[in-house]
């Protein structure tokens, strides 16, 4: 195993540049707006920690491949560094950055004891069998060693990765751990199965958080979702929750894309239908007969109330966004809108619930099965699904209030309160020495 602790490194590629060039300007212009100090500036536009692991692993064939993995600490003034890992061929360090910067915005939002981190590891996972994907992971566990721990840095499910990466993180940490203390490390990563210490109702958290975030707003306007239609980008765990929620209030999915197709019906796709679908069918969308298959390119000009994009990062752009019918946009996934899309987009009186409000539903959840591990209790999912209702309505109206107060988007409101909390925990403690 090779590991190298950085400070710096070239850009890896023009989506994860993007989404860094993304989030410093989405920091700073609001940071400046509410005169934030230059010193917690400067302290806040970099990360505090960067690991790049090389390590090999044993294929089935009895070959060896070797991997590289990342795992960005960003802030943790807060508390312990807190976010997901993901499998993709996009991951980068840059990625990993900025994705961390989410994540310590999101915490901060949601007025969770966390900070953020973020990492994972840059292959594609259907390249893999579930033999391998599990030696790669408990590699990838034991090659962080004790840079990640329950009251240091929580790691967590994301973009192909899910509740059995979990399982078998836990378990490869918990078996490098001296016995006695091996239950008292169940808490290192969340998102588990709930046989091993995992939430009820973690599985759906974020994509009942995207959901909730949308009919709040609806509420906010004296709204209902009864036949709004909706478009839903990337039908994984997100897309897949959002879609069942708001379709059971009564709106209408008409349009859904992933890597394998783009779909579109008019009348509707039934939520459960094209899931049952997904399930026998490698995860891919591409095949459902009960809908029409159209060119990728016009999957956001769809005529639509509402898109909601629970892919990656930087999908809706300046060359896609003046196209866009929608009057309002969820984000699913961390940093879907390029900041000059953005710009197109309030221009045209679109309204956009940002990503660090409308995805941390996921956040929220696995800080409740943090506690349920720390405390030795257990909930049940009406519990949990109260509880995330209430963290996020208390979100959601802050956002909402200060917007209108000020005069501001939903994204620059949101990233004010966030940076405040901050703040705050810089002025009052100081700094060492």
């Amino acid at each position: 195993m090779n590991t190298t602790l950085i400070n710096d490194q070239k850009p890896e590629g023009k989506v994860s540049q993007g989404m860094m060039e993304n989030v410093l300007e989405q920091f700073t212009s609001a940071a400046q707006y509410i005169n934030l100090h230059r010193d917690i500036q400067k302290i806040l536009k970099i990360t505090n920690n960067e690991l790049v692991l090389h390590f090999p692993v044993k294929m089935d064939d009895g070959s060896v491949e070797i991997f590289t993995g990342y795992r960005v600490q960003h802030n943790n003034a807060l508390g312990p560094y807190k976010g997901g890992l993901r499998y993709h061929p996009t991951v980068d360090i840059n990625a990993a950055r900025a994705l961390a910067m989410w994540m310590t915005w999101k915490t901060s939002l949601a007025g969770l004891p966390f900070g953020g981190g973020k990492g994972g590891i840059q292959l594609d996972p259907s390249n893999y069998s579930i033999t391998e994907l599990e030696r790669i992971t408990r590699r990838f566990t034991y090659a962080l060693g004790d840079n990640i721990g329950p009251d240091h840095d929580i790691p967590a499910p994301d973009v192909n990765t899910s509740s059995q990466t979990m399982a078998w993180m836990a378990d490869t940490f918990m078996s490098t751990r001296l016995p006695a203390k091996r239950s008292v490390n169940q808490h290192v990563v969340t998102g588990k199965p709930d046989g091993i210490g995992g939430l009820e109702g973690r599985d759906r958290a974020t994509g009942y958080g995207v959901f909730l975030s949308i009919k709040k707003y609806l509420k906010k306007q004296n709204q209902s979702l009864l036949n709004k239609t909706f478009i839903v980008q990337g039908f994984g765990n997100v897309g897949y929750w959002a879609a069942n929620f708001l379709e059971k209030e009564g709106a209408i999915l008409v349009g859904v894309q992933d890597a394998s197709a783009t779909l579109y019906n008019l009348q509707g796709i039934d939520v459960s239908s094209l899931n049952d679908y997904v399930n026998i069918n490698e995860n891919r969308i591409g095949g459902f007969p009960r809908a029409e298959i159209i060119d990728s390119a016009h999957f956001f000009q769809l005529d639509c109330d509402i898109i909601i994009p629970a892919a990656l990062g930087n999908q809706i752009t300046e060359e896609n966004a003046d196209t866009i019918q929608a009057k309002l946009i969820a984000e699913g996934a961390n940093g879907p809108i390029s900041n000059e899309a953005e710009k197109i987009l309030l221009k045209n009186s679109v309204t956009i619930i940002p990503d660090i409000l409308c995805n941390s539903g996921g956040v929220i959840a696995s800080y409740f099965e943090w506690l349920q591990n720390k405390n030795g209790e257990i909930w049940q999912l009406d519990d949990t699904l109260k509880k995330l209702d209430l963290k996020l309505e208390e979100s959601f109206n802050s956002v909402f209030y200060y917007a209108q107060k000020e005069g501001i988007d939903m994204r620059k409101a949101a990233y004010c309160i966030a940076i405040k909390r901050i703040e705050k925990a810089y002025i009052q403690r100081g700094l060492f020495p």
